[in-house]
């Protein structure tokens, strides 16, 4: 059995769940909401269909001591909710420089938790980032509307490889400053 590590990460209070450091006790519920072919599609990362394990190794990564982004769950567990709707991340670029990424289960769409998340993270600023960087794949419209309501500004157009489309896909690309 394999123990989880201690990751000196914040757990995030949002108004309908909590935001905390991914756990293994997350790959099943992980597994399930990224089996969507659409979720996958939607993101450059997951493949569809996700091999055993990569889940596994997602959060190793999450958990390791020298990672380069710190992922949370979105979790609705004390309202009820299940333990994993969603995960948001931050990957450091550069000083001062992060960019975020999220993908919410299907079930939970077109509810604003993914906007409650984004905002969230924003508020507390665990990386103390002084701009924080965004893309979506232009045919996913309301992952762009979670970052224009959540005050990124939009940057331009640029392409990016998706896994579980093997193809280079268009994007849009935004940013926050927060200094």
């Amino acid at each position: 059995m394999k123990l989880d590590t201690i990751v000196n990460q914040p757990v995030i209070e949002a108004e309908r769940f909590v935001l905390r450091p991914l756990r293994r006790s997350d790959e099943g519920l992980i597994e399930m909401q990224t089996a969507d072919r659409e979720l996958a599609r939607m993101t450059p990362s997951i493949p569809h269909p996700v091999p055993p394990t990569a889940t596994e190794a997602l959060i190793n990564r999450a958990q390791s001591s020298d990672r380069i982004e710190d992922v949370w769950a979105f979790d609705g567990s004390a309202a009820g909710q299940p333990e994993v709707m969603g995960i948001v991340g931050l990957t450091r670029i550069d000083e001062g420089q992060t960019e975020i990424a999220y993908w919410i289960g299907k079930a939970f769409r077109n509810t604003g938790l993914a906007s409650e998340a984004v905002r969230a993270l924003i508020a507390a600023n665990p990386l103390i980032s002084s701009t924080i960087f965004a893309s979506v794949f232009q045919d996913n419209p309301a992952s762009a509307r979670v970052l224009t309501n959540c005050g990124f500004q939009y940057l331009g157009d640029a392409e990016s490889f998706s896994v579980a489309r093997d193809a280079t896909v268009p994007t849009w690309t935004y940013s926050l400053k927060l200094d």
